[in-house]
């Protein structure tokens, strides 16, 4: 009994001061981050493969720095963001995503006059991805 109360004030008082660890959603399941790299991996590959469009650096790095803000907002810390940015698995989840993406616009990702397309189209509707593309 001594301890059950024992346990019961330590996890009030655990919670009351928030040192009980929080399990956080992983940042792929954040749609508020996740969509929006998305849009940022899918102008970057549309500028590298797409002569006629060029990335507007200075905004997609704004850009960037607004969603690593959202995130740290969220309770990430800079390490759990530069993870979820430099890993692996996650970048090649994205990818798998980018190209879905491209695929369901009815373009082929593998062809840079698709993109070229498709980051035509992206401009033209105004979309996040347009704006972080610029025709030359």
């Amino acid at each position: 009994m001594r301890f059950t109360k024992f346990a019961a004030l330590s996890l009030s008082l655990a919670l009351a001061t928030g040192t009980v660890a929080e399990a956080k959603t992983p940042l792929r399941d954040v749609p508020a981050i996740d969509n929006q790299m998305l849009n940022v991996a899918l102008a970057l590959e549309i500028s590298e493969k797409c002569a006629e469009i060029d990335a507007r650096r200075v905004k997609g790095l704004n850009y960037l720095w607004s969603l690593k803000r959202k995130a740290n907002s969220l309770g990430y810390s800079d390490d759990e963001i530069d993870t979820y940015r430099k890993s692996d698995v996650e970048k090649a989840r994205i990818r798998a995503k980018g190209e879905a993406y491209v695929k369901s616009k009815g373009l082929n990702p593998k062809s840079a006059a698709d993109l070229c397309k498709l980051g035509k189209s992206e401009i033209a509707s105004k979309s996040v991805i347009g704006s972080l593309l610029r025709a030359k």
